[in-house]
């Protein structure tokens, strides 16, 4: 993965992580794709109420730029969804790929 990649851990309400799951397929992927990110990957860990993430950007703008463009859109702003109704905790770490020994 060329770009900026990020790892993202949400702590979901309780009995709202399906439905944190199915918006975020239905609403949030749809839309960053359009935005030229890419999604690595989506995980649920029922144990801690958690969903996990991997998301990546490799465009010509810095992946914060480019996740400013994303929230300021008016397609975001229509989509009614706000991770405030859903996550009690957000954290996002920066992510490198470890490269592989060629043997």
């Amino acid at each position: 993965m060329n770009g900026s990649t990020q790892l993202r851990v949400y702590t979901v309400r309780e009995g709202l992580l399906d439905e944190w799951a199915g918006k975020w397929r239905e609403l949030v992927v749809p839309l960053r794709l359009e935005f030229g990110f890419e999604i690595h990957g989506a995980w649920l860990d029922r144990e801690k109420n958690q969903f996990i993430w991997l998301l990546s950007y490799a465009g010509p703008e810095s992946f914060a730029e480019r996740n400013a463009q994303y929230w300021a859109s008016p397609q975001r702003k229509r989509m009614g969804l706000d991770p405030k109704e859903y996550l009690l905790k957000t954290e996002v770490r920066e992510v490198e790929p470890v490269a592989s020994s060629g043997a």
